[in-house]
């Protein structure tokens, strides 16, 4: 194997792959990066059983051929190589890498060894690559962090015809996103729950083309118990997560006793600095009544603080009480200068939106939080 390539696209795609490299590989040749110079392109692959990345760059070849070598040496490697073109060549059991007047030589790994691939399912839609990263942002703050109940580290992905429905919840909160998006076939409908950590990083890392191609496999087809993403000559698969989601729609409410508007960035400003006195686990309550809400944290016994914003509010007066890094997820993400919290009571969920664009129209993003019952 013999080729060029230019020092930034290789650093980039190196970068890019090396994302899916598992920290502690189960075997060793899963922390390798296959190497495939054919034509006039170099393919990049990682792969650790669950998740699997490929990228294609231009190339100039001199000779075809593959390699495996570390995938996270690449990275460092071509991270901090010189403003220069890299010449890449196969030496029997080596790789060499010259740049300017570095010159690395790896061990490889053998290729026979390595795993194929998955195939990817079959194109399902497109969408644009910076909603869909807006959109898997919003929601994937809500999933679970506890490995013990996979599901809840998940997101769902719901596909109805034009509608893509993205959800996740930690039993603390729940988030939901819905996005148009470009079906292959306009009655396509699919559910598929995604591990939130890998569907966030894709989204967010596929952003380099204007849109996003979501493969999802039919029941019984190709690609059961997978997803893919391609975009911009990168793609990742990733295995689908099982169990039942919660049927999250019944726990939106479907009316509400009150609603109150706050500017956001000065919610957000005074939610900080009031949880500054929020010993671990202590709420932020919040008391709404007629043109301003009054933030508090803190008891008798400690440290308190107590600020006041201008709120409208219509409904009655209402003291509700959340988790402060809870509310600040949810008001850093609705994207509005004008944050809309709707509730029924004291101790029932809570909808935190921006303000729609128009009455009526329901807002693509809501954001539901349990409150913390205030004691006495």
């Amino acid at each position: 194997m013999k080729f060029r390539i230019d020092r930034d696209a290789l650093a980039e795609a190196v970068a890019w792959t090396a994302r899916t490299l598992p920290v502690r590989p189960p075997v060793p040749v899963l922390a390798g990066m296959h190497l495939v110079a054919e034509g006039d392109r170099l393919k990049l692959s990682a792969f650790d059983y669950e998740v699997s990345a490929q990228v294609s760059t231009d190339i100039d070849v001199e000779d075809a051929g593959t390699a495996l070598v570390s995938g996270r040496l690449l990275a460092e490697i071509s991270r901090s190589l010189p403003p220069h073109p890299v010449e890449v060549t196969t030496d029997g059991a080596k790789v060499m890498l010259r740049c300017g007047s570095a010159k690395f030589t790896l061990l490889t790994m053998p290729v026979e060894d390595y795993p194929t691939l998955p195939e990817m399912p079959p194109a399902a839609g497109s969408v644009g690559s910076d909603e869909f990263a807006a959109a898997v942002n919003q929601v994937a703050v809500a999933a679970g962090r506890d490995d013990t109940i996979p599901m809840l580290t998940g997101v769902r992905v719901e596909i109805e015809g034009e509608t893509v429905t993205l959800a996740a919840t930690d039993r603390y909160r729940l988030a939901v996103r819905e996005l148009h998006w470009k079906p292959e076939r306009p009655d396509f409908s699919a559910v598929a729950l995604v591990p939130a950590k890998t569907l966030a990083d894709t989204a967010k890392s596929l952003t380099s083309g204007a849109e996003v191609s979501i493969a999802l496999g039919g029941t019984g087809g190709t690609g059961e118990g997978m997803i893919g993403f391609e975009g911009g000559g990168r793609r990742t698969t990733s295995r689908l997560l099982d169990g039942d989601f919660v049927k999250y729609r019944s726990l939106l409410p479907s009316e509400y006793a009150g609603l109150a508007e706050i500017q956001t960035g000065p919610f957000i400003e005074a939610v900080k600095r009031v949880s500054l006195v929020a010993e671990r686990n202590t709420p932020v309550r919040l008391s709404f009544s007629q043109g301003e809400v009054v933030l508090e944290a803190g008891t008798g016994d400690e440290a308190q603080a107590v600020e006041a914003l201008e709120a409208t509010l219509e409904g009655e007066d209402i003291d509700i009480a959340f988790n402060p890094g809870f509310l600040l997820d949810g008001l850093t993400h609705i994207g509005s200068d004008i944050a809309r919290l709707s509730f029924t009571t004291p101790t029932k969920p809570a909808v935190l939106t921006g303000k729609p664009p128009e009455e009526g129209v329901n807002p693509n993003y809501r954001y539901l939080i349990m409150p913390v019952r205030l004691s006495g």
